[in-house]
């Protein structure tokens, strides 16, 4: 499964409308979650200016057909570390083309540790502590998120603006970034990850010009 958002022009006044430099205008996204058959599985409207990673994991829980996604691919807008952590927790692969990842941080599992030859794309180590205090409060969000008694975008709101004080925030940050860095490892060592993740948003961009092939035909 991918997803990734289109983004459409529609009245100012709409409650979704909302101007964004991005887009160069206002509008909003219709954010897709697409099989590799090229089906929409579950598509949600959202204003233009938010970070699409909020709306992630929405799709593959809410989707109501026999499909069983187990990896997700996105572009960089699709990722963030609190995404990381609830994908793994879902036992989703959350499997993003991250722009310009040579400039990102691996974290290492413990200080001191060091590695021969790729040293130097490792920084500041994994905090494990937040992640064994609040193990079972991070395996209570997921429950209630899979239960339907908690949105996963209302979390993932507040995971992105709460303060780092937050101690469930903390959690997810620090599991986030332990399964980014295996994500990076695995992208970094493994030519057939590559490719099947380009692919995969390749085809998203296939769909997104469908779509719009569709709505110059419907017009016309």
């Amino acid at each position: 499964m991918a997803a990734d958002g289109t983004k459409y022009d529609i009245y100012v006044d709409n409650l979704i409308a909302e101007f964004h430099i991005r887009y160069g205008g206002y509008g909003g996204v219709a954010y897709h979650h697409i099989a590799d058959n090229y089906i929409a599985l579950f598509s949600r409207f959202v204003p233009c200016g938010v970070w699409e990673a909020v709306y992630i994991i929405e799709g593959p829980l809410e989707q109501e057909s026999e499909a069983a996604p187990k990896e997700i691919h996105a572009d960089t807008q699709g990722q963030s570390f609190p995404v990381f952590g609830l994908a793994h927790l879902f036992g989703f692969e959350l499997l993003p083309r991250i722009r310009n990842f040579r400039d990102l941080t691996f974290h290492r599992p413990e200080p001191g540790l060091r590695y021969r030859h790729i040293d130097a794309l490792f920084g500041e180590p994994i905090n494990w502590q937040p992640i064994e205090d609040h193990w079972q409060d991070l395996m209570k969000v997921a429950i209630s998120i899979r239960e339907g008694e908690l949105s996963s975008i209302t979390l993932l709101r507040r995971l992105r603006h709460d303060s780092k004080r937050n101690k469930i925030y903390r959690a997810f940050h620090e599991l986030g970034r332990v399964i980014r860095t295996m994500v990076l490892l695995r992208y970094v060592s493994d030519t057939t990850l590559r490719e099947n993740i380009t692919r995969a948003t390749n085809m998203v961009e296939s769909f997104k010009q469908l779509l719009q092939g569709s709505d110059s035909a419907t017009t016309e």
